[in-house]
């Protein structure tokens, strides 16, 4: 087939495709915070997340950061966005809960967390939060999911919330606007590669 051939097909292809985004882009009129979920076993979910808070940062934007369970080490995002004074960070967590090893220490330090959460999902001056393994405290069972979605649907209408973790709870994943899950194919650590700084430290 001839490129002028190749050239008129593959316009005619993008001028559909165009007719079609731009339809999706008419009907979505609403303007809210929405409440995204980055879930799954793959790595990539916290990244992400901290990704967004760069961007909202890109419009002048208050945000904040509450971490459940990433306590126990210095992370390079913790480090990075200190430095900022609009950004509002809260490092809650002990460490996972295999180092733990305490069920009832576990629940206290993630309800101290919660209740952190909570001040600024009642501040409208917060544009976005992230929660940082939320999920994985909610699967756990450390703090009480009707407290979670109660205080999630009752913030401030324009506020943004990201909830980070693998193991999304099905109330969660109901509420939640987007829902990302993040699949494994392959991973560093499964051959014998230690956390690298700038990956996932």
């Amino acid at each position: 087939m001839s490129d002028s051939k190749n050239d008129d097909k593959h316009k005619q292809r993008m001028q559909r495709k165009k007719e079609v985004v731009d339809a999706s882009i008419a009907r979505s009129t609403d303007e809210r915070g929405v409440l995204l979920n980055l879930t799954g076993n793959g790595k990539g979910k916290s990244s992400s997340g901290f990704g967004m808070l760069a961007r909202a940062l890109g419009h002048d934007m208050r945000v904040g950061v509450v971490q459940f369970i990433k306590g126990s080490f210095s992370t390079g995002e913790e480090k990075f966005f200190r430095r900022f004074p609009e950004v509002s960070y809260h490092v809650m967590g002990e460490g996972f809960t295999w180092e733990t090893q305490d069920m009832q220490r576990d629940i206290e330090a993630a309800n101290l967390a919660w209740q952190q959460a909570r001040k600024m999902l009642s501040d409208e001056s917060f544009d976005l939060i992230l929660l940082d393994e939320l999920n994985i405290a909610l699967k756990s069972k450390l703090i009480d999911i009707c407290d979670v979605i109660n205080d999630l649907k009752q913030r401030p209408e324009m506020q943004h919330v990201i909830v980070t973790g693998r193991g999304s709870i099905a109330e969660l994943v109901e509420i939640s606007d987007t829902v990302t899950e993040m699949k494994m194919i392959k991973h560093a650590f499964s051959n014998g590669v230690k956390a690298q700084k700038g990956v996932e430290l």
